[in-house]
């Protein structure tokens, strides 16, 4: 199943990148009709500068931290995006607060978060968010993105327009249910389960694999790249939030789809991009 605990976030950020980065169009428009944007395609305009400072706020009822990478700021675009996921969580959290109405907690509300910048070379950055908002219940909802800035073209890389075709999502979508089925069965061999047991956790796991890797760019959204020495992409490492593919209890998944399976699948523009390690 695809992560659905904290959709408000990601929504409030792709309308804002909408309004900020001409042709980044992460989740507006159905993938299958995004627009492909090449290097000549006109650059986005400036983004109002942000300041990324970090924030730690305690209360009785609430407590909120958040930080960034400091090289962040070196790319406004990018730090807006930061910015905006975050201040789309933590108003999330205050208008659960605010339904509490002066009420205090059993626990306080939480918003804990972290950017952290996962890659950064002339050509590709990318920064992951972390993190997790509490509002009650048994445990917190996770907070997971990932977000890939290209400095020369000025514009964020979205699932759809690095494989634009629907089509191209089946190759990746079987190479990545192949690995987590493998490791799913290696699993369960460690946990020694038999019989009925293990049948029915591998019916019950396979199938979140099965859901949660449907070929889809919505199912790919949050990738990040991994780097050869020379700077370009040997693979990406897809993301997978608590629930997508696995029990809440396995945390985030990810799995790394080499460059050799991507290339023939990626729109021509973002291939020089990529090299087979």
């Amino acid at each position: 199943m695809s992560d659905c605990l904290r959709p408000s976030p990601r929504v409030a950020v792709f309308a804002l990148l909408l309004a900020l980065l001409a042709g980044c169009n992460r989740g507006g428009t159905p993938p299958a009709a995004a627009p492909v944007p090449g290097p000549t395609a006109t650059p986005a305009a400036p983004a109002a500068p942000v300041v990324l400072k970090d924030v730690i706020e305690t209360t009785p009822g609430y407590i909120i931290g958040i930080s960034y990478p400091a090289r962040a700021a070196a790319y406004p675009p990018l730090a807006q995006a930061l910015h905006a996921y975050a201040e789309a969580a933590r108003a999330e959290l205050m208008q659960a607060v605010a339904g509490l109405k002066g009420a205090k907690p059993r626990a306080p509300y939480d918003l804990s978060l972290q950017f952290s910048m996962v890659v950064e070379t002339p050509r590709v950055v990318a920064v992951a968010a972390d993190g997790s908002t509490y509002t009650g219940g048994a445990h917190g909802a996770p907070l997971v993105e990932r977000f890939v800035w290209l400095p020369q073209l000025q514009q964020m890389l979205a699932a759809e327009q690095l494989i634009p075709a629907a089509e191209g999502w089946t190759p990746v979508s079987a190479y990545v249910r192949e690995q987590l089925m493998t490791e799913l069965s290696a699993s369960l061999d460690e946990e020694a389960l038999e019989g009925d047991v293990r049948a029915g956790q591998m019916s019950l796991r396979s199938r979140m694999i099965d859901d949660g890797t449907a070929p889809s760019a919505a199912n790919f959204a949050r990738f990040e790249p991994v780097m050869n020495a020379d700077g370009s992409i040997r693979a990406l490492r897809f993301v997978f939030p608590p629930y997508q593919v696995a029990p809440y209890v396995e945390g985030t998944v990810t799995v790394a789809v080499p460059a050799r399976v991507l290339l023939p699948l990626v729109a021509a523009d973002y291939r020089p991009l990529f090299r087979q390690g």
